[in-house]
């Protein structure tokens, strides 16, 4: 497990610079941090061979300049950057002028496989809005880092987590909008959907028109947003609004009302789409939950 080894001041406003080292123990976590910290000051760094672990690093104040792959890279505020493991990289302040960082870096057995659960495969580049919580977490987590005893390292496991969600949520590569601002786009429908995901009658044409958008950029909205299309949206909607009813509803009910209740036009329709999305029968879900009896 990681345990906190070295602890130094952490203050943004006064500038003091601090990192927090963590340490691994006889048992790895799948994701485990190696160190965190506040740079008011950052130096050049050239890394020939790269860094062993992930390196997150963002920019506060200031502006950094990266060579990566015979390629630079700017790195103003609200920017930053994940270098993946061994990628050779060299960065400093530009023009030598002042320039302040925020960094965590982290590893772990599972760690690709949960960055790439993510849609990151691959050392990016990421850019976000300002109201949007990256920058905030960091520092939460900076924070727990200086006053918590977090000798399993289970907190800082969680919390690096949730940073790396919201760097998918929130983060934005080149012109491309975030996820968030895909959602944002998409309320107004997916509230609708919410009220609305009984209708049998419900089209692709129909969703589209709610937001005044064609069927094919509606797709496109939410591929980026779910990864799934629209219409497979609404099927995964319509099987979880069933789920809750066989879950808090009346046990008496019959799949074929379920069936209606959820969207279907028959039981045979409704029954197919639950078993391709859960892999079990309607009935089968009811009793594995003590819905029914066996």
């Amino acid at each position: 497990m990681e345990q906190l080894t070295e602890r130094k001041q952490f203050n943004i406003n006064g500038q003091q610079q601090n990192r927090f080292m963590f340490k691994i123990g006889e048992f790895e976590l799948p994701l485990y941090m190696d160190s965190i910290g506040f740079n008011p000051e950052q130096e050049s760094v050239d890394r020939t061979k790269g860094y062993p672990y992930f390196h997150w690093l963002q920019t506060i104040e200031g502006e950094g300049e990266f060579e990566l792959n015979g390629r630079r890279y700017s790195l103003p505020p609200g920017h930053g950057s994940l270098l993946f493991p061994g990628v050779p990289h060299f960065y400093a302040a530009k023009g030598g002028r002042k320039w302040s960082t925020l960094y965590v870096t982290f590893g772990g057995v599972l760690a690709a496989a949960m960055l790439a659960s993510l849609g990151i495969r691959h050392t990016e580049w990421l850019h976000w809005d300002e109201d949007a919580p990256i920058t905030s977490q960091l520092i939460t987590m900076i924070n727990q880092a200086q006053h918590d005893e977090d000798r399993t390292g289970l907190n800082a496991s969680a919390q690096l987590y949730r940073f790396l969600t919201m760097i998918k949520i929130y983060g934005q590569k080149g012109g491309r909008s975030s996820v968030f601002q895909h959602l944002e786009k998409l309320d107004p429908l997916l509230g609708w959907l919410d009220v609305n995901y009984g209708d049998p009658d419900i089209s692709l044409t129909d969703m589209a028109e709610k937001l005044l958008i064609s069927p094919r950029y509606l797709n496109s909205l939410f591929r980026q947003a779910f990864g799934i299309t629209a219409y497979a949206y609404l099927i995964r909607l319509r099987i979880i609004k069933s789920k809750e009813m066989m879950s808090l509803g009346d046990s008496s009910r019959s799949i074929k009302d379920i069936a209606q209740l959820s969207g279907y036009r028959d039981s045979s329709h409704f029954i197919a789409a639950f078993g391709k999305t859960e892999g079990i029968t309607p009935e089968q879900f009811r009793k594995l939950h003590g819905l029914i009896s066996g």
